[in-house]
């Protein structure tokens, strides 16, 4: 049974649970799992980009939940670049090996 985990920096309107997929971890793999890290690291910046517009509009009622949003998908767009940064240095490293 999955659970949804409530961030306490998001204001609740914000976060929405993911709709129910049937669980097939086996089928999943690598790419499984990439596609669904992506998708969490736009969703952060759908969510940002909302709290951003809302602040603008003067609509925000707190400006550190839109900082705190914003601050999260940064973070998050960062790791991802470093992560691809690293995929593909060990694509490069592998592909330089000699048979």
């Amino acid at each position: 049974m999955k659970t949804h985990v409530i961030n306490p920096f998001i204001p609740l309107q914000w976060q929405q649970p993911a709709a129910a997929a049937p669980e097939n971890k086996a089928a999943e793999g690598f790419a499984g799992t990439l596609h669904k890290a992506l998708g969490e690291v736009n969703q952060l910046q759908v969510n940002a980009d909302e709290a951003a517009q809302k602040l603008a509009m003067g609509e925000a009622e707190d400006i550190h939940q839109v900082m705190i949003a914003m601050e999260q998908a940064k973070m998050a767009m960062q790791l991802t670049v470093q992560v691809r940064n690293k995929v593909v240095e060990a694509y490069q490293e592998v592909s330089r090996m000699q048979l």
